[in-house]
């Protein structure tokens, strides 16, 4: 059965779509250096955000390592995610408004399609900007999206600029521990190169050698290794 992440937030803007991309980038990876043979990859990341961020991505990029599906009209195949054949590792990139009862039909009908993915998450990456109006909005997807439905979660510091200070990365950290939810010890910083990456249709893995490059890149895989080596809650 393949493992399901979820990557949520009712926050627009807070990096879901680069983040689910790119984690499927590397996962793809190190698949591909562990596997004996070719075949496709055991990696799909798949889309239940109208707006298809991330398969607009996916389909720039030259040859994308992994699978892609834009979704968010197909609630049936969205509750058989753990059983798609050949895949043992799903990545989902969700809208940034999702909300807050089964059903809602919100954000281009796409309720159902998240009730679908939600039933079947294994687990759900919470991206949180280090800035105060992350606090609402990321308290409002654990405490009436994720902790109902008993999703196990994790909340990742994302897009942060050291060029900022600590202080506002500190305060978020303090909110998140504060809540006594589970916080990643890896904080994504924020580089130009992602937010190009885009639209040059560049994932993390094929950045260049540059000094803010390769940070880009190892920032994601420590995430990645993080993310399947299981989560501490004490925070980075």
């Amino acid at each position: 059965m393949a493992r399901v992440k979820v990557v949520i937030n009712q926050k627009g803007g807070v990096g879901k779509s680069t983040l689910a991309v790119n984690l499927g980038a590397v996962e793809s990876d190190v698949a591909a250096h562990a596997a004996a043979g070719g075949g496709e990859s055991p990696v799909l990341v798949v889309s239940v955000d109208p707006q298809g961020s991330a398969t607009w991505w996916a389909d720039r990029v030259r040859s994308a390592p992994f699978r892609i599906a834009q979704a968010h009209d197909d609630v049936e195949s969205l509750r058989r995610l753990h059983a798609v054949a050949g895949v043992d590792h799903v990545i989902v990139d969700t809208p940034g408004w999702i909300g807050d009862s089964p059903g809602d039909n919100r954000n281009g009908g796409s309720g159902e399609a998240m009730d679908a993915v939600l039933s079947v998450a294994d687990l759900a990456v919470v991206p949180m900007l280090p800035e105060a109006l992350s606090f609402d909005p990321t308290a409002r997807t654990v405490r009436q999206v994720l902790e109902p439905r008993g999703i196990p979660f994790v909340v990742v510091v994302n897009a942060w600029d050291p060029r900022d200070g600590r202080t506002d990365l500190l305060e978020t950290c303090d909110f998140v521990r504060s809540q006594g939810w589970p916080l990643a010890r890896t904080v994504v910083r924020r580089y130009k190169i992602h937010t190009r990456a885009s639209a040059e249709g560049v994932l993390v893995t094929e950045y260049p050698r540059t000094r803010a490059g390769s940070q880009a890149r190892d920032d994601i895989q420590r995430l990645a290794l993080e993310l399947s080596m299981g989560v501490r809650s004490d925070g980075s």
